[in-house]
């Protein structure tokens, strides 16, 4: 089924809350709001349900492969070389400790940075097709993306709460 991009522009706050509530009540979830400044009411409306972010698996997964590598290749070399530290045993975890965290600390900051670039789809090479200059002026904007049979319903909900400008 064919998808449709319906925008409702609003001049102020309250009416831009009250149509993302009145559409998440008639069962629209694939909204995009659109704000000129940060505006703590819709984004805790927006985020209700917002599903927890994949970046942190990401993360987890460059963390943990760093401290397994840290180790492998501290151990590796001391085993290799026979290096001994301190008067130590060539396998002491104590001195690898160090050299483990940080590359836990590296990978997991790089796999983070990629997961941001893989999972925002980044860079934008098009601009969204329901974006408005008049967003970053002085108006908020709700895109709501919806079956074609949904469209009216959506066109009609925004109206109502005070849209000054509705269109597909």
């Amino acid at each position: 089924m064919a998808t449709t991009n319906v925008l409702g522009i609003f001049a102020h706050v309250d009416t831009t809350l009250q149509a993302i509530r009145d559409l998440r009540a008639k069962g629209f979830s694939n909204l995009t709001v659109y704000t000129p400044v940060p505006v703590e009411e819709i984004e805790e409306e927006v985020e209700k349900v917002r599903p927890l972010s994949k970046v942190r698996f990401f993360t987890l997964v460059g963390g943990v492969t760093g401290t397994a590598t840290a180790f492998f290749l501290t151990i590796w070399s001391s085993l290799k070389w026979s290096l001994i530290t301190g008067g130590k045993d060539p396998v002491s975890i104590p001195p690898f400790i160090i050299i483990a965290f940080e590359l836990t600390i590296l990978l997991g900051g790089l796999s983070s940075a990629l997961a941001i670039l893989i999972l925002g789809r980044l860079p934008r090479l098009r601009p969204s097709l329901t974006y408005d200059p008049r967003f970053t002026l002085d108006r908020f904007g709700v895109a709501v993306a919806c079956p074609a049979d949904r469209a009216e319903t959506a066109k009609s909900v925004l109206s109502a709460a005070g849209a000054e400008e509705v269109r597909r």
